[in-house]
This record gives C-alpha cells, sequence and structure tokens, in this order.
C-alpha cells in the first residue's frame, strides 16, 4: 500500500508540473502577442516620422554629405561612449531608421555637432570673473568637447554657452531618442524572452510532467499486478493442518 501511495504522489507531482507547463506557455503566448504589438507599433512610428541614413555610393554612411563626418560620428559612438554598434542594422538597402543602432546613430549626430560646434556669446558690460576681465562684445566660443556638466554655469562665456550648446530642445531630442532605443530594446527582448524562455520552458515543464504522470500511472499498475500475483499464489497454499495417512508409522 505504501508503494502504491508514493506511486500516486508521483503523478500528482506529474500533473503539477503539466499544469505549470501550460501556465508558462500561457503568459508566454500573452507575452508575444503584447510585444509583437509593440513592435509592429514602433515600426509604424518609424514610417511615420520618416528619418532616413545618409549613405555614399559606396555605401558608407555619410554627415553633411562626407563619409569622413559620418566616420566621426561613428568613432564617436564606438569608440568615446564604449558603444557597440551592430554595423549590419546600418543597411544601404534599408535606409530607414527603424532599429536601435540606427536611432542611436541619431543620437549621436545632435551630440557629436553640439560638442563640436560654436556658440556665439554677446557681453553688454565688462564682466570680471576670478581674476579675468572680459570686455563688453561678441564671442565666437566653441563648445569644444565639452558636456553641459563640464561647463562652469557662472563663467560669463561658459555659463551662456551651457545653456545654447545643450539647450532644451537639444536635451529633449536625445532623451526621446534614447527612450525610443530602450523601447526597441525592450519590445525585442520581451519577445525574444516570451518564445525561448516562457514558451520553451513552460514545453518542457509540460512534457517533463507527462513522462513523470505516465510514470507513476505504470508504477501503480506494476504494484497492483505484483499484489494480484501474490493473491494468486496464496491461494493455492491449503489452510487446513495436513493429516498423516492411515497406517502410517507412528
Amino acid at each position: 500500500m505504501a508503494q502504491q501511495i508514493r506511486a500516486n504522489m508521483i503523478s500528482m507531482a506529474g500533473l503539477v508540473l503539466i499544469v505549470g507547463g501550460i501556465f508558462g506557455i500561457g503568459l508566454g503566448g500573452y507575452l508575444y502577442l503584447t510585444a509583437t504589438a509593440g513592435l509592429e507599433s514602433l515600426d509604424t512610428v518609424y514610417a511615420v516620422q520618416g528619418r532616413y541614413m545618409p549613405y555614399d555610393e559606396d555605401g558608407n554612411f555619410t554627415d553633411r554629405g562626407t563619409a569622413e563626418g559620418g566616420a566621426a560620428i561613428l568613432s564617436l559612438i564606438e569608440n568615446d561612449w564604449n558603444f557597440t554598434l551592430n554595423r549590419a542594422n546600418l543597411d544601404p538597402e534599408d535606409p530607414l531608421v527603424n532599429t536601435p543602432d540606427e536611432l542611436m546613430v541619431q543620437y549621436g549626430i545632435i551630440n557629436y555637432h553640439t560638442l563640436h560646434g560654436t556658440q556665439t556669446v554677446v557681453l553688454t558690460e565688462d564682466v570680471e570673473y576670478d581674476g579675468v576681465m572680459y570686455e563688453a562684445g561678441s564671442y565666437d566660443v566653441p563648445v569644444d568637447g565639452r558636456y553641459f556638466s563640464d561647463l562652469d554655469r557662472r563663467h560669463p562665456l561658459e555659463g551662456p554657452v551651457r545653456t545654447q550648446a545643450w539647450s532644451p530642445l537639444g536635451l529633449s531630442l536625445t532623451s526621446t531618442l534614447l527612450n525610443g532605443m530602450n523601447s526597441d530594446y525592450m519590445a525585442g527582448m520581451a519577445h525574444f524572452m516570451s518564445w525561448s524562455i516562457f514558451m520553451g520552458l513552460g514545453f518542457m515543464f509540460a512534457l517533463a510532467g507527462a513522462f513523470v504522470f505516465i510514470g507513476g500511472i505504470q508504477l501503480t499498475r506494476r504494484q497492483e499486478v505484483e499484489e494480484e500475483a501474490i493473491e494468486r499464489v496464496a491461494a493455492t497454499i491449503p489452510t487446513a493442518p495436513l493429516t498423516a495417512p492411515s497406517g502410517a508409522a507412528e
């Protein structure tokens, strides 16, 4: 009886695995449909925006008409920021910006021209700062590769450059591009995880549960067959006490 109960518990464990696997498959299917809808929505946004990557006749990414300008922007992304671009997504045959890598290039374009631009600052009066006198007049101040936090907001020249170069418009554009890139990455990751992890593991659990359940039933049936055989053998054994034949020597 103990063996039979244990076998039944094995079958119950198999049922639990099957139910868990079915739940995982269902959750994966829901995530797959949701992620697919998100990716389709992103593709629609990309198509409506109609932003295209410029390439020359040799297939090189260009900026303002030159491959050298494009190479400088890619160098900023890959070398200065240590970001790994998937160059396969920079496809001259498909110039529509619709991948995270192409969005990153757009982010790099804005930052590159901001970092290497020149801003005009007009002082209406003489200003002394940190022991240096800045006379009233117009100054062309290069940003010189400095980010927002690298510029001294109290400096009579750097302060205006800080707000002009890294303007709210520029910062909002870069923030929007980063959000779009992250949304694309997250939707793609959810799409991948839906079938590779949730549905894949769910199928494995359900299949394993089915084998465990069948194995438990077989083990139970085997125990029943053995018990029936023992009962048949026991039935052939006489229960009455044996008596000696008449006339046998005492």
